[in-house]
């Protein structure tokens, strides 16, 4: 029998990434460490190897061999690395915090255990700060509230304890500034009633109480005039209703006539049960 029977060639399904290894040359078995894996059918090239630049087939192989992929941490292609960050032991990972590459460091951060993770608030790169400010334990959150990327800070807006959330109230992104809107309760939520943004001054208007409303009657945004209109108690702010019936803006009296159509609510005296009559 000849080595073409005993070791056949395997190629990529069509349509695939084509098999090459991390230096885009022709995929070797011979040097391979685990090469006798394959004689037993534990790999194949085009589907299973972690000599393969495609990732998909990195990661079929270590998900197979995990208890290979501590000997991989540092090999010299960052994928290889970053795969069997994925499966190897977390008390292994410590080393890789300091990886030149940002897709280990990533997968590094999703895994490490806590004490390990808040070091990492410090990472150059967003997406692992981000992935950090997701796992982080509540306390350590306030060390990223002025981090320098405002996805990390949204991250920091929808964990953060609701007493220490006023500390984001005057970030300068729109979208932190709209999270805190989201969360915050009265009275804090009312700081941002005079927002810059459109959005965020609507979001306060859909939370905030209806009293206090009548603030945004005038807002030089539609859509928050419009919440108002939604909003409205079509007998105790019947007024306002009126007022924004005569609207510039075309859905905002639309949707004023429409609430000033809806039956009006009788005023029961207290105690008076719906329905007109005592049991």
């Amino acid at each position: 029998m000849n080595a073409a029977a005993l070791h056949p060639v395997h190629r990529a399904p069509a349509g695939d990434i084509p098999l090459r290894d991390w230096q885009g040359q022709p995929v070797d078995c011979g040097p391979c460490p685990h090469r006798a894996l394959r004689d037993a059918g534990g790999c194949e090239p085009g589907h299973s190897c972690m000599q393969d630049a495609y990732a998909r087939r990195i990661d079929r192989f270590f998900r197979t061999h995990r208890d290979l992929a501590g000997q991989h941490l540092d090999h010299p292609y960052f994928e290889v690395r970053a795969i069997a960050a994925r499966y190897v032991d977390i008390f292994q990972l410590g080393p890789l915090r300091q990886d030149p590459d940002e897709t280990v460091r990533l997968q590094v951060a999703l895994r490490v255990p806590q004490r390990l993770l808040s070091p990492m608030c410090d990472d150059p790169h967003r997406e692992v700060r981000i992935r950090v400010a997701q796992r982080i334990d509540t306390p350590e959150l306030s060390r990223l509230i002025h981090d320098a990327d405002y996805e990390v800070r949204t991250v920091v807006a929808r964990r953060l304890p609701l007493a220490l959330l006023p500390l984001l109230a005057g970030d300068n992104d729109e979208q932190v500034r709209r999270v805190v809107a989201e969360r915050l309760e009265m009275p804090a939520l009312w700081r941002l009633a005079q927002d810059p943004s459109d959005r965020v001054r609507r979001t306060v208007a859909e939370r905030a109480p209806l009293p206090l409303l009548s603030a945004f009657l005038a807002d030089p945004d539609w859509a928050v005039r419009w919440t108002v209109a939604h909003r409205a108690d079509t007998r105790q702010q019947r007024d306002w209703l009126l007022r924004l019936s005569e609207d510039a803006d075309p859905e905002v009296r639309a949707q004023a006539l429409e609430r000033l159509a809806e039956p009006t609510p009788l005023s029961l005296p207290p105690g008076e049960p719906h329905g007109g009559h005592r049991p």
